[in-house]
């Protein structure tokens, strides 16, 4: 059904021998499936048009998004704005990780913009969303800044991340059934493989995947949810210099972050998961300790 809008700018053109034939076979098309009243509506539209009451000049792209009248905008138009966004910020967080994105240096959402191929816009929300995972900080009238950590900081996030996650893991080593910790074998194999790749991206998010699998064992979301940012925080280090572990689980001064390095840290997760199907609560105590740097 044609709206007014678009009746007023099918009046504009001229009137050329082509485009009577192809409306004539479209009233003639609409008469015989019953489509009188979207031929009565593009009719009113030109009409409308040529009195000037509502012209394709004055019906603006502000006023259909902000105008009381306006049509509610397509869904389909909001889910590609959020999946721009998404595909953003996953391309932020890579290039966060391989250190395409140095740390201290400042990004404007513009340039990254054209970068990506797309407007400030959805570059800077991302942007918005990796501060507060405290990825970058906003430097004002100029971007955003990648923040630098030092082996301290990345010592207390290691630390608070064994402090959350050692006491659940062993209470699950108790809990759950070998047969639920051998469903996690793909996950903890996908680490070696993406480990093996050399890729720091592919296994950073393998890595996330398979300590989530294994805290979401315990039903609580809110604890999935802090721990995987704890996890991130410290994994945007990881190829900076500053120490982190290949899964932003060490501090110190000789982190994981090199190939080889990825490699014995992905075994880690097998070796820990054979623990687990094990029942052995000591070897499961001393792998989730090292893997944490020590602490425990």
């Amino acid at each position: 059904m044609q709206g007014p809008a678009e009746g007023a700018a099918q009046a504009r053109p001229p009137r050329v021998p082509v485009q009577r034939a192809a409306r004539a076979a479209r009233e003639t098309a609409e008469a015989r499936t019953g489509g009188g009243s979207g031929r009565a509506g593009g009719r009113g539209g030109e009409g409308r048009a040529a009195r000037g009451e509502h012209t394709h000049g004055e019906h603006t792209h502000g006023e259909q998004r902000h105008g009381e009248s306006a049509p509610p905008r397509p869904r389909g138009a909001v889910v590609r704005r959020s999946s721009v966004r998404g595909q953003v910020l996953d391309a932020l967080r890579t290039a966060l990780v391989t250190g395409e994105l140095r740390p201290g240096e400042v990004y404007s959402a513009p340039v990254l913009g054209e970068r990506f191929g797309v407007s400030a816009t959805p570059v800077r929300e991302a942007m918005q969303q990796l501060a507060l995972e405290g990825a970058v900080e906003v430097v004002p009238n100029k971007g955003f800044r990648v923040v630098e950590r030092g082996a301290r900081e990345l010592a207390e996030l290691a630390e608070v991340r064994a402090l959350i996650e050692m006491p659940v893991v062993l209470r699950l080593a108790r809990t759950v059934p070998a047969e639920r910790w051998a469903e996690l074998r793909p996950l903890a194999e996908a680490t070696v493989r993406a480990a093996s790749s050399g890729s720091r991206a592919a296994y950073a998010e393998a890595d996330r995947a398979f300590h989530r699998a294994v805290l979401g064992l315990a039903g609580n979301e809110q604890l999935v949810r802090v721990a995987e940012d704890l996890q991130r925080r410290a994994q945007w280090s990881m190829v900076g210099g500053g120490g982190a572990g290949a899964d932003g689980g060490r501090g110190g001064a000789g982190g994981r972050g090199r190939p080889g390095e990825l490699v014995a840290d992905a075994h880690e997760h097998t070796a820990l998961l054979d623990a687990l199907i094990a029942g052995d609560l000591e070897v499961v105590r001393a792998l989730v300790g090292e893997h944490f740097g020590g602490v425990g």
